[in-house]
């Protein structure tokens, strides 16, 4: 019996069964990305099918130049959303974690329900939610602008702020998935650790300090390149809250991908700026694992 046969017949069942999800994979997602990588080196269209451009990487040069460069501008917008709200979500769902873990068993459980319900909140809720607030004429914001004598504010029409008021609305919406990942993360510390530091001298702050926050980067690893592939693809929240957009200060890379490709029919050009917006991720996503590899085991 050839190693392959006893390779079937040792593990072939094991296959069968995944075969319905490999296959559904291979449709949905690697048959698409792959035909999209085609399709950012063609002009391409529904009609007439696509034809092979020249330069091959024409459509990428037209990505960073139409429209004077509007999709650095977009990449500049993303970059300016990214790093905030990560830091933040990433900062308040550390504090949050660590003020509810001191808490019984019943009321850590009920306050990670509490923290996680914006996760299963839909997010044109959300956006429709903080349009509203942001309204110029009877929103909250507006009303509380009044309430302090200050004039009226555009919060979603003003250029110059509307790209920091979309940013600060994510913001203050809490971080769910961080708050219950470092809960989690905090529960299994060895309490030997904190018992060791308290003999040392160390107050409650700094065992926090140097105890709980280092031995939490393989979590922190993982919600730092979470927080990261979502805050540069998104969407909803801006589509929602300025769908006719605020010029070019709202344009992000994903608002730009999907004017391409589903107002102007560009798809060619849309699929090479998806792959730029990919690029761009994978970059961050190894430069952040190689930030944190020293202190991460895998």
């Amino acid at each position: 019996m050839t190693s392959v046969q006893t390779f079937i017949k040792k593990y072939g069942w094991a296959y069968l069964f995944i075969l319905p999800s490999l296959i559904t994979f291979a449709l949905f997602t690697l048959f698409p990305v792959i035909w999209s990588l085609i399709i950012s080196f063609q002009d391409y269209s529904i009609v007439r099918g696509g034809t092979w451009v020249t330069p091959f990487y024409e459509n990428y040069r037209i990505s960073f130049t139409m429209l004077n460069g509007i999709f650095v501008t977009a990449i500049r917008n993303t970059v300016f959303y990214t790093i905030f709200t990560v830091t933040a979500n990433i900062l308040f769902g550390l504090i949050l974690a660590s003020l509810i873990q001191p808490l019984g068993n019943r009321m850590r459980t009920f306050f990670r329900a509490a923290y996680y319900l914006p996760a299963v909140t839909s997010a044109l809720i959300i956006g429709l939610t903080w349009a509203y607030i942001y309204n110029a004429q009877w929103g909250f914001a507006t009303y509380l602008t009044r309430a302090l004598g200050l004039p009226p504010i555009r919060f979603l029409s003003d250029p110059d702020i509307a790209l920091p008021a979309i940013t600060l609305s994510a913001v203050l919406t809490l971080p769910a998935t961080a708050v219950v990942l470092y809960s989690a993360a905090m529960g299994s510390i060895p309490r030997e650790y904190y018992e060791a530091a308290e003999l040392d001298g160390a107050n409650p702050i700094q065992r926090w300090w140097h105890v709980t926050v280092p031995l939490l980067k393989s979590t922190t690893l993982y919600l730092v390149v979470l927080y990261t592939i979502a805050s540069f693809e998104v969407f909803e929240r801006i589509y929602i809250m300025v769908p006719s957009g605020v010029g070019n200060s709202t344009q992000t890379i994903v608002t730009q991908i999907y004017a391409n490709g589903f107002k102007e029919f560009e798809f060619g050009v849309a699929s090479a700026q998806a792959f730029v917006l990919f690029a761009i991720i994978a970059v961050l996503a190894i430069f952040q694992f190689r930030v944190f590899r020293s202190d991460v085991e895998y």
